[in-house]
């Protein structure tokens, strides 16, 4: 996958989306398309339920897909080697969060760290980032939100004090008169 070009300005700083062991191939690429959005850098790590090669992943990343800065990891623990996050630069989106997302920390470089549709995060991550744990708030009745729903709020809401960006220049997107919406094609 692609590793150049952000979309976006660098001033906005580093993100990572990190799916532990992902188990539904249309989140993750749907995930890979906002990735792209946002200049985002994507972290896989195995197991996971599905092939990245599968026609569904492709399917939600739409045309986009080449265009993930995608990084594939064989466990957790590789990917902390490598990477090396600092303490700091890890927030870890939970249910059993203590404090809301929109408190997260917004350093330069920054990892969001998502667990799997069914069966969250592994305790053990858990336990290491017990300080860096951010819910999304719900109400009652259900569960939790699709897991490519929640990356997406997480990724926009970390990016959201960052200079704003964006694809279109004025020139292309049409200004309407008060009142006039646009007709559909």
């Amino acid at each position: 996958m692609s590793q150049e070009g952000s979309g976006r300005d660098d001033e906005c700083g580093e993100r990572h989306v990190v799916l532990v062991h992902p188990e539904i191939h249309w989140n993750t690429g749907n995930i890979g398309r906002t990735c792209v959005a946002t200049g985002a850098f994507l972290h896989v790590i195995k197991p996971m339920s599905f092939s990245l090669e599968s026609r569904e992943v492709k399917r939600a990343g739409l045309d986009y897909w080449e265009n993930v800065k995608l990084k594939v990891w064989d466990d957790f623990d590789s990917f902390v080697r490598e990477m090396a996050p600092n303490d700091h630069e890890v927030v870890i989106l939970s249910k059993r969060g203590a404090t809301p997302f929109w408190a997260m920390p917004r350093p330069t470089r920054l990892f969001l760290v998502f667990g799997s549709e069914t069966k969250g995060l592994p305790d053990e991550i858990l336990h290491r980032y017990a300080n860096a744990m951010f819910f999304i708030p719900i109400s009652e009745g259900i569960r939790s939100l699709n897991l490519s729903t929640a990356a997406g709020i997480a990724l926009y809401e970390s990016l959201r004090l960052a200079p704003p960006f964006h694809a279109w220049s004025s020139s292309d997107v049409p200004i309407l008169p008060k009142g006039e919406s646009e007709s559909p094609s």
